[in-house]
């Protein structure tokens, strides 16, 4: 949902507003009635408390895994893997991170991160 407002905002131009905002939701195949919740103020506490528990751990946006010792920054993927390949990241991900004593794998960036 965030990256289809992303390129409607940024790629596109498109205003911000509740129009663009149900637009994103119907592609993705949500209601479009939650576009409501763009400009509402009712659920700040709870948006709070669930970017807290993500970004708290580590202090930069995380994924969380059923790992009990730690969270894994990342993984870092440029460009982002869709459908089957972003699965198959995450199968990889919940296997190395299950991996006792797994700790930390990293590659030399080769190329400017790519955001389309």
């Amino acid at each position: 949902m965030a990256l289809k407002l992303r390129t409607r905002i940024h790629d596109k131009d498109e205003e911000i507003s509740r129009s663009t905002y149900s637009s994103a939701l119907a592609e993705v195949g949500l209601p479009t009635d939650m576009a409501d919740l763009a400009e509402s103020t009712a659920l700040d506490a709870e948006l709070r408390a669930s970017h807290h528990a993500g970004i708290d751990p580590v202090g930069t946006p995380i994924i969380h895994t059923p790992d009990p010792d730690g969270q894994p920054f990342g993984p870092v993927v440029s460009p982002i893997p869709r459908g089957d390949a972003a699965g198959r990241l995450w199968d990889g991900v919940l296997l190395v991170s299950g991996t006792d004593g797994f700790f930390e794998l990293k590659w030399t960036r080769t190329r400017d991160p790519i955001f389309t």
